[in-house]
């Protein structure tokens, strides 16, 4: 599985996805799409839980991201997808830039609580702003890409697939280098010791501010292209449930492979799909038991099935965000 650790071979793979996305029915299309959109954010959490902390708040920065893209469609007509894509990163990541040194001071559960409690903020706020639609939200154009307008909804799917698939897999590509940095492996200190990390000169703080503004990107890159796909936009992208979603697509893929946030995302998405289709009545229920599952079979998320660390059975069992890692992530 050298092709999931390498970023050649990671790039080969997600061309192969784009191409594959040619002959799969729409029904697919929009899953993946939906599934890409929620790895990318999850891969942002994964990279914050390197240092030993987990937001529960992400969905301030989904929204964030959503809304800005939402706002600049709207008013100044820019409606390219690559260009909203970028749009969304950039309002979050200065979000995460104000929030991130300020937030970086706590560590643990709260560290999680803030997060989720400015997130519940953001949310009453947006519910109460009639400007904005307030709970019911607003509409926004259908997406271009490269002044390409698509009208067969076939080729529209593609295209938000495509933009999916190759943004997700860039952001993949990025992290495992960053894994891999001198940066990177020391969010792994951080984790294990922040006193010693600071005693070597290094500040903690420093690199999990870092890290919560490259969760805060990723976060506001998922929610535009959720945007896109859904074309529309509410208070609910900053809701607590929205949140929860996303820390239990981390949680299923671990912290050993960045291609496994795809995977459990899609996995997720997959589970959910089809026992909402056969089970209507009790489609929770199976979900739950397939969270269940993998987190009591596979304690290191989904990724551990194809690394290294899990074949030589060298490390401990432990939750995937939450535990110490004593190696990068492939």
């Amino acid at each position: 599985m050298k092709l999931l650790s390498h970023p050649l071979g990671m790039l080969g793979i997600v061309l192969a996805f784009v191409l594959l996305g040619r002959v799969l029915p729409a029904w697919t299309l929009s899953l993946a799409t939906v599934a890409a959109s929620n790895s990318l954010i999850a891969l942002g959490i994964v990279v914050l839980a390197r240092t030993g902390n987990v937001s529960f708040g992400q969905g301030l920065f989904y929204a964030a991201g959503g809304y800005g893209v939402a706002l600049i469609a709207n008013r100044f007509g820019l409606t390219d997808a690559v260009a909203q894509v970028v749009i969304g990163a950039v309002c979050s990541g200065i979000l995460g830039l104000i929030i991130g040194p300020l937030i970086a001071r706590y560590t643990g559960i709260f560290f999680g609580m803030l997060t989720l409690a400015l997130s519940m903020v953001f949310y009453g706020a947006l519910v109460k702003t009639t400007a904005l639609g307030g709970s019911d939200g607003f509409n926004v154009v259908r997406p271009s890409l490269f002044g390409t307008v698509f009208n067969d909804p076939r080729e529209a799917d593609f295209m938000l697939y495509s933009v999916s698939v190759i943004a997700t897999g860039l952001a993949g590509i990025a992290a495992t280098v960053y894994f891999r940095s001198e940066l990177g492996l020391m969010s792994l200190a951080v984790r294990a010791n922040n006193l010693r990390v600071e005693y070597l000169g290094i500040s903690a703080n420093r690199i999990v501010t870092i890290n919560f503004v490259i969760a805060s990107v990723c976060a506001g890159a998922s929610g535009a292209l959720s945007l896109m796909a859904q074309r529309h936009i509410d208070p609910q992208f900053a809701y607590w449930t929205t949140s929860g979603e996303f820390v239990f697509v981390a949680i299923l893929a671990g912290y050993q492979s960045v291609a496994a946030v795809f995977v459990a995302s899609l996995a997720l998405e997959l589970v959910r799909s089809f026992s909402n289709l056969y089970l209507p009545n009790t489609w929770q229920l199976v979900l739950g038991a397939f969270l269940l599952a993998v987190i009591l079979f596979l304690p290191r998320g989904i990724g551990s099935l194809w690394t290294s660390a899990n074949r030589k059975g060298n490390e401990p069992d432990a939750p995937a965000p939450g535990a110490a890692a004593t190696e990068p992530a492939e």
